[in-house]
Formats: C-alpha cells, structure tokens, sequence
C-alpha cells in the first residue's frame, strides 16, 4: 500500500482529526472476583461488578476489563501467528482469499461504508464449518456452510487460533451472564442464542499509512452481533464516539485489558436501554498495528427481537424482529461490492 488511492480517502467531514482526545472515564471494570475460586461465595462483589457494567453500558456503550481470566500466554501466540502471517508475500497471503462462496480467509480490499480501510485481514469463524443461510433472500429457505481456511505458513496459526477462540468464548460468555443480570434478568438469559453460534474472529493489519489525515483503518460503524471483545497492540488507535457530545475520543491500550462493546443485537434486546457505539479506527505513517476482535454473534436462525421481559404497555418494542442469519449474509456481500446505498443497519427494522 503505497500512496494513498483515492479508493481510501474519506470525505472531508469524516476525515481523522490528527490531534488526539484521549478518552476519559472509559470504565476499567476488575473481573477479579468472578475468576476467583470463591467468587460464588462473595455475592456482594458479583453485584458490584453487575453495577459497574450495567452503567458502562448505558453511559458508553464500551468497557475495559482485568482480571479477566483469558490466558496471556494464548493470546501472545495467536499475536505471534498473526504478524508472521501478515510479513508473508501478498501472492501467498491471496492463496486463501475469501471471496462470494467461502466469506472466510484472507482480504485486503473491505469497504466500511463503501470507502476502503487501510488494513488488511483474516477471518476464521469459532465453529467450523458455521451453518447459515445460503442467501439473503426471505423467501429462500435453503443454508449452506462456511468452512474456515489456513494457511500453509505459519504452520501453528490454525492451534493458536481455535485456542484463543475457545478461551475468548469463556469470557464473552460470561460478560452476556452479567450484562443479564445488570438488565434485571436471570444470567442465563441468553445462552441459548448462542449455541449454533456464527462468532467471527478476526486478526487485523493496519500498516503505516503515508497521509494518516485522509484515510481510516477502519471507517465510522457499529457492531451488528452481540459483543465485541477486543485484544490491541500498544499502537493504539481505536476512537470510539462519546455519547454525551459527538466527540470522537482515542482509546489508550491499557496492558492486559481487553475493551467490550456492545453490539447492535443487545441494543435491540435491550430496547435501547443499552445502545450499540460508533467507533473507528485510525492509522499513522510509522508504526503498523495490530488487533484482534472477537465477534460474539448467535445462531443464524435467531430472530433479533426485544425481549419480552423488557417491554410493556407504556414501553413498546422499538424494532421489528428480524433475522439475523439473513441480516448477516445481507451484510456480507457488501464486502465484495461497493453498494450504491447504505448497507442494511438495524435502524431499517426500527418501528
């Protein structure tokens, strides 16, 4: 990626502003207690954990976590599969592009509201092969598989990824039991969306850039599934849009936390009461970057609707169900084509 192509830059009032805002009072919250062998018998501090993150939730739409219990040693191999993958030649790398038919693998050409990020990336999806619907079309009854694909070089990449998957799933598991019980649910509220998951894990690229003020990494967006759950080098540049004022505010990488946000489905489960987060991701001209989210998102055959605990005569669903294996295929294919209008958003289901 050499100099910039128009295909990069964005519009003048999307542009990255280069002097940065770093973010204040993003929550740290210490999962300590909930690791911790006698974490059942301390009800008083899950309580205060479940405080702490139905507030991040409603004021941010984004937290950070510690004490995690994620292996720091799984997350440093995936970390050193990634780069070695990443230095490979491009021609090798393009062996196991994803293309219409296999949506996983390799890509270096993905559009965020049809402007192209400066990044390059690979997917692998936590079960394997992933069920899904075979096209986007509501008439069209018939599903199909995703199947992940490796690369030769590095050889140990396959391991290091389904383990660090396997380990991320424990905690994203775990944060949705206490987002439940932070909305007055029962912690198991939401466990059964996830067991044909269609989760997506992505390792991201983001090499230095010769005019950081033009282009993003990644573009302006919001999060369709569930949660994130992000792992960033010490690069930094992950901005996300403080509610209280519009302000875009950099998120500086705190060593060995990683940063949640919420996605769109748990603001339609919500009803709003949590929302989902615009966020964007910036690039510089020295250093490459590194990052790796973890997509948690249910079984496709999941219709997205408010539940029913959370709504009544005077606070009506705001959304129609939808669903979301065609909600997420739908999506897809804006990967392979720049679209002439905005890609589907959950606001086109809102009532």
């Amino acid at each position: 990626m050499g100099e910039v192509d128009p295909a990069f830059v964005q519009d003048p009032e999307h542009r990255p502003k280069l002097s940065i805002i770093e973010a204040e009072g993003i929550p740290l919250i210490d999962l300590s207690a909930i690791n911790s062998p006698n974490s059942i018998s301390d009800p008083e501090a899950i309580e205060g954990i479940v405080g702490e993150i139905g507030n991040a939730c409603k004021e941010w739409g984004f937290f950070q976590v510690i004490n995690h219990g994620v292996s720091s040693s799984k997350l440093q191999k995936i970390e050193a599969a990634a780069r070695k993958f990443f230095a490979l030649p491009l021609e090798e790398k393009r062996k196991i592009r994803r293309d219409m038919n296999n949506v996983l693998g390799y890509f270096d050409t993905e559009n965020t509201k049809n402007i192209r990020d400066w990044k390059e990336v690979f997917d692998f999806n936590a079960e394997d092969p992933t069920l899904v619907p075979a096209s986007p079309d509501p008439e069209d009854n018939e599903e199909t598989e995703w199947t992940n694909q490796w690369p030769e070089y590095p050889p140990e990449m396959r391991e290091a990824c389904e383990e660090y998957a396997r380990e991320v799933e424990k905690l994203a598991l775990k944060l949705m039991g206490l987002i439940a019980l932070s909305l007055g649910l029962p912690e198991n509220k939401f466990d059964s969306f996830f067991k044909d998951q269609t989760t997506r894990i992505r390792l991201n690229h983001y090499p230095p850039c010769p005019s950081p003020q033009l282009a993003l990494g990644v573009g302006r967006h919001k999060d369709g599934g569930a949660l994130t759950v992000l792992a960033q080098d010490d690069v930094g540049g992950l901005e996300v849009k403080r509610k209280t004022d519009g302000q875009w505010t950099r998120v500086k990488p705190t060593p060995n936390t990683y940063i949640i946000n919420l996605g769109d489905i748990l603001q339609v489960w919500s009803n709003e009461r949590y929302e989902s987060t615009e966020h964007r991701v910036m690039v510089n001209s020295e250093k490459e970057r590194f990052s790796i989210p973890y997509f948690l998102e249910p079984a496709h055959y999941t219709i997205v609707k408010t539940l029913e605990e959370l709504i009544n005569e005077q606070n009506p669903a705001k959304y129609r169900p939808y669903s979301w294996g065609k909600f997420m295929t739908h999506r897809k294919l804006s990967n392979f084509k720049k679209l002439d209008v905005e890609n589907i958003q959950i606001h086109h289901f809102r009532v």
